[in-house]
């Protein structure tokens, strides 16, 4: 009947990408509607849903720790006990499933002095509750020790070349990470941190400690004036600073994966610059990574909590210490470099 009138019949197709389209034009209407809805008729949930949007540094003590500096000029925060609530930070991170990867360096004798005390230790204290993959570099991987690793963690050995000299093995690691970063860290993570191998967990190494640009306050320099901060200070050197905000220590940093490549990137080029003019920098890869962060503000500094020597006597800021310094053999470790100046203040 209808085609005597001059009715062309429906296309069905057609219909159905109509309904379709009217369909997300009213989900996302209703979706716009909701964000003017008043938080008191929020549903009995509300409170766990936005605990997932609250920025959790909101909710630092900043005044819980007399006697220490908990805020940069920059307001990047400082973290110490006592400040932060650290089931909240694991929540948030557990909800975002927040993903970590641990690198570190084991090469020639390093490995079988500190490398199962670091990786034992780091499973009943690094970020625990989250996805973590060690990433172990090592010019021996057969000598890699075999642990017990907890669900959701996983070990990978990345085999390295051995530098005759550790200075190089220390400098050249900045490339080694940024390589590992851009062909197989980003596959898997979202964070990255980076540590030197001779320490050992005692205590919570926690999801509070994530920003996204993270350096860690040297034990020895953190509550001492700026001019005796050991900066490198020969002109020559791309790591030359007279002066700075803080002394970083280079056996901890991390943060998100762009921002940790972009900090191995900017070391690496410039330890090679310097090698190009026969110069290496006083604290070598811990020189440029001092210069980097200087120019480059961190987001979160890590109180001396988070990486401290034992042998320093005065300890009265300390309320717990989550990384410790390993006793070093210098003499043992480095046998062509007897003349080893410790790094502390003298």
């Amino acid at each position: 009947m209808f085609l005597t009138m001059g009715l062309k019949p429906r296309n069905p197709i057609k219909c159905s990408c109509r309904l379709v389209l009217v369909g997300s034009c009213i989900l996302l209407y209703l979706r716009y509607l909701a964000n003017f809805v008043p938080v008191d008729n929020l549903p009995a949930n509300r409170e766990g849903k936005l605990r997932q949007i609250i920025n959790l540094d909101d909710t630092l003590h900043f005044g819980a720790r007399q006697g220490v500096e908990t805020r940069t000029s920059w307001k990047a925060p400082i973290i110490w006990e006592g400040m932060f609530d650290p089931n909240l930070y694991d929540q948030k991170h557990i909800q975002n499933q927040t993903s970590v990867a641990l690198t570190v360096f084991a090469v020639g004798r390093y490995l079988d002095a500190y490398l199962k005390t670091f990786l034992t230790s780091a499973e009943q204290h690094f970020m625990l509750g989250l996805k973590v993959t060690y990433y172990v570099f090592t010019d021996l991987p057969e000598k890699v020790p075999s642990i017990e690793l907890a669900p959701n963690r996983t070990l990978k050995v990345i085999p390295v070349e051995k530098h005759s000299r550790w200075q190089d093995i220390s400098m050249m690691r900045m490339k080694t990470l940024s390589d590992a970063i851009e062909s197989e860290i980003h596959h898997h993570c979202n964070y990255v941190f980076c540590f030197d191998v001779d320490q050992e967990f005692k205590g919570r190494f926690g999801s509070e400690a994530l920003g996204d640009s993270v350096a860690l306050l040297h034990a020895w320099y953190y509550n001492a004036p700026n001019y005796q901060y050991t900066y490198d200070r020969n002109p020559r050197s791309k790591a030359f600073m007279e002066t700075g905000d803080y002394y970083y220590h280079a056996a901890v940093f991390g943060g998100l994966l762009e921002k940790v490549k972009n900090l191995t990137d900017y070391c690496f080029l410039n330890i090679m610059e310097d090698k190009l003019n026969n110069v290496e920098a006083l604290w070598h890869d811990e020189s440029h990574l001092n210069k980097y962060f200087w120019i480059n503000k961190p987001s979160r500094l890590l109180s001396p909590e988070y990486c401290w020597d034992q042998v320093i006597m005065e300890k009265r800021d300390i309320n717990v210490t989550r990384l410790i310094w390993a006793p070093k053999d210098y003499v043992g470790l480095r046998p062509k470099e007897i003349g080893y100046k410790k790094h502390k203040l003298i």
